[in-house]
């Protein structure tokens, strides 16, 4: 049974928590003074803490400081009657793990607690994935073993130094901009102008003017003379990104670039060469865009003198662990985070099992957030933003992570036990006619409380323990699952049951 601890001088409040989170299946122990409160995190080691911030003596925001000494996963949650922001902010900067105001809505306070139990428990465990150093200080070399990736690599090397186009093929967000500076510094003009341009960022007239320069005079604002990027990286390496969304005037230039290095500047006479080797990327299907005929097929075959292309994360899962330590190494030096340890064995599986679609743009996000959200060492579910946890549409885990079926009980009703009763669903009129016999003031979330053990406990049993397919029926999230599974006492070991 999880621990609660209640620091609070107020009587009333101290009984009124005791007795609500009792009623859910909490052990309670209060204190009245910041002392106590310090002294009973020692000795019984609690697995929540609901610290007042007003303290007779001591504010609550020094003794988070002191309960962090003791146990940095201790997650402490500021109850007061203080609703200023400013004490808010600091209260969590401090690293409280949340702050609610009074007068309190027990039943979400129930689940609040109830959330901060399972983080408690999933910190306490030992981390799947640690954050090290890595060998890429730079941040710009590839991460990966997979099939797949190694054969980029492979595809790199042999075209790296030669001075043919390459066109970069892939999704967005999979590193397309890292394959062309692979190839910039592998190749014999690394010490030369490396310049990237965005295609889909500029518009038409703008682009053509970035790209080839113009004279002064040439259109409206141009008061003098500018120098093209063809021109300016002479000798070097251009790499156009976005080339699917070139205008046409614009990729009759480039052709002409790529067929003869020579150019001239927007309303400009003289032809100008030019010594560059030009790499492109996209991720629209240009063979569809020529037969539209919207996109040179001339410029296509020119730029296609050999072509990459690059897998996306969810094709190349085996990569996932190494990237997300990869990022993780980053986000912690770059936000001086260096008091995370890693990520849980929770976290891990949901984000094996999620399908990525902004491939490792989207994870270099991802774990950049998760780690500016969490509290503690440790990272767990609740941290990493929604579209991850809330995912129900993510490709299946690789083997290692699949969650195991079990066995489901038979049983069509679930006991329900209340204060002096032993109810099954079906008899909820009885149930009610208890409680308010027994003076309940806290009815409504007593019932709900029964109502959701039941739901949950009957579809575990309906899917054999699948929570994806539990979470699926239920429409709500995989991590919900294991918040209620937790939080009931929802025993999975071999068959579907309540320990009550």
């Amino acid at each position: 049974m999880a621990l609660v601890l209640v620091v609070d001088d107020d009587r009333s409040v101290r009984h009124m928590l005791t007795h609500s989170f009792e009623s859910v299946g909490l052990e309670v122990v209060t204190a009245e003074t910041a002392e106590q409160g310090l002294a009973l995190v020692s000795e019984r080691r609690p697995d929540v803490v609901l610290l007042d911030i007003m303290l007779p003596g001591r504010s609550g925001l020094e003794v988070l400081r002191d309960i962090q000494a003791v146990d940095r996963r201790l997650p402490v949650i500021f109850v007061t009657a203080d609703s200023g922001s400013s004490t808010a902010i600091e209260a969590m900067q401090l690293g409280a793990y949340d702050y609610v105001s009074k007068p309190l809505d027990l039943p979400q306070l129930n689940r609040l607690v109830h959330a901060a139990v399972d983080s408690r428990r999933l910190m306490s465990v030992s981390v799947a994935l640690s954050a090290g150093p890595t060998a890429d200080h730079a941040g710009k070399l590839f991460v990966g073993r997979s099939p797949e990736i190694l054969e980029v690599f492979k595809a790199i090397g042999r075209v790296a130094a030669q001075d043919v186009p390459v066109l970069i093929r892939g999704e967005s967000g999979t590193g397309k901009e890292l394959v062309a500076q692979a190839l910039y510094q592998h190749s014999h003009r690394q010490n030369q102008p490396f310049m990237a341009i965005n295609c889909a960022a500029l518009p038409d007239t703008l682009l053509e003017s970035e790209l080839f320069g113009h004279e002064k005079g040439a259109f409206t604002g141009a008061d003098r003379r500018r120098i093209g990027k063809f021109e300016q990286c002479h000798g070097g390496t251009i790499f156009l990104d976005e080339v699917g969304d070139m205008a046409p005037i614009v990729q009759g230039k480039v052709l002409r670039l790529l067929q003869d290095q020579r150019f001239e500047r927007v309303g400009g006479n003289e032809t100008i060469s030019t010594d560059v080797r030009v790499i492109t990327a996209t991720n629209r299907p240009l063979e569809e865009m020529v037969e539209a005929k919207t996109f040179r097929a001339d410029l296509l075959y020119r730029l296609n003198g050999m072509t990459i292309f690059l897998p996306p994360l969810r094709e190349r899962r085996e990569d996932i662990p190494l990237l997300l330590k990869h990022f993780l190494t980053r986000a912690q030096q770059n936000l001086n985070k260096n008091d995370i340890e890693g990520m849980s064995p929770e976290c891990l599986e949901l984000l094996m099992s999620y399908s990525w679609p902004g491939n490792v743009r989207e994870m270099q996000s991802v774990v950049q957030q998760a780690v500016l959200n969490t509290i503690g060492p440790i990272i767990i579910p609740e941290f990493l933003p929604r579209e991850v946890t809330q995912s129900n549409g993510g490709a299946d885990p690789v083997t290692t992570w699949k969650e195991p079926t079990i066995a489901a009980a038979h049983s069509a009703e679930i006991p329900i036990s209340g204060d002096q009763q032993n109810l099954t669903i079906s008899d909820l009129s009885a149930f009610i006619d208890a409680r308010l016999k027994a003076g309940s003031t806290e009815l409504y979330s007593d019932v709900l409380n029964r109502v959701e053990r039941y739901l949950f406990t009957r579809v575990l049993q309906e899917t054999n323990g699948n929570q994806s397919q539990a979470a699926e029926i239920l429409g709500v999230t995989r991590g919900k699952i294991r918040d209620r599974i937790a939080a009931f006492n929802i025993s999975m070991e071999r068959k579907v049951r309540l320990d009550t």
